[in-house]
């Protein structure tokens, strides 16, 4: 399968566009719609996402990453294979986490160019073609240059910041359950003190608390409203943890 994690929109064309390309040179392998609103513009945040979803998925999946403020400047773009996986995208850290967690990763610059390549629409110009091509059986060599490691960035192993605000308000953070104890207590945004629960069950109603998702992320929630309403949150927001 081919899955999608991109700052697109969940309006306009240009998912749709990119659907087109997968449709018209790989019409039989299945296409996912993981995340079309990744934080617009920010590989950082967007790469903390990526690492914790994609393990969800099974081997041989193709992903389709696609953050790109850099678009037509002189950063590459990349196929990487990762536990198995393999991920077409701009070389701008949004696979640094990925290729930090797995266990023996391969890069490849992308070499190959189509007829037509516009100047501001990689993902369905250039990305989605390769992620095509890959999920045809097309060794990722066959397009590619192998390389020893894309740009390495100084990025934490868990980001305490918030990353993501989902359809319902929650906060998502950068931050992974293990990490923390359930005693620890959460400060969101320097204002605001949250105790752990295991369910949004398991508090009153109104009251906002942590928990750790079922993608392993610290979230941040309220019980019946929404966490980024309630408490002012935003991506980017910091987190931290107290005694």
């Amino acid at each position: 399968m081919i899955v999608l994690f991109t700052d697109f929109g969940l309006t306009g064309p240009y998912t749709g566009q990119v659907q087109a390309v997968l449709q018209q040179l790989a019409p039989s392998v299945p296409v996912i719609q993981l995340f079309a609103d990744a934080p617009a513009g920010q590989p950082k945040p967007a790469a903390y996402l990526l690492a914790a979803y994609a393990t969800w998925f099974s081997a041989r999946s193709i992903f389709f990453c696609v953050v790109d403020p850099g678009v037509g400047s002189a950063r590459r773009g990349l196929i990487v294979e990762a536990d198995g996986r393999l991920y077409v995208g701009p070389d701008n850290g949004l696979f640094e986490l990925v290729l930090r967690r797995a266990g023996s990763p391969r890069c490849w610059e992308i070499m190959w160019r189509p007829a037509t390549l516009s100047a501001s629409f990689h993902g369905r110009d250039l990305f989605a073609p390769v992620a095509a091509r890959l999920a045809r059986g097309d060794a990722p060599g066959m397009m590619g240059s192998e390389i020893y490691r894309p740009t390495q960035l100084e990025w934490p192993d868990d980001l305490f910041e918030i990353v993501y605000i989902d359809h319902y308000g929650n906060a998502l953070t950068g931050v992974r359950g293990d990490r923390l104890a359930t005693a620890n207590m959460l400060v969101a945004d320097s204002r605001h003190r949250l105790s752990h629960a295991e369910t949004f069950a398991a508090v009153p109603a109104g009251q906002a608390f942590w928990y750790v998702n079922s993608n392993g992320l610290v979230e941040i929630a309220v019980n019946g409203g929404r966490a980024d309403r309630v408490l002012g949150l935003a991506i980017g927001g910091a987190v931290a943890v107290v005694d």
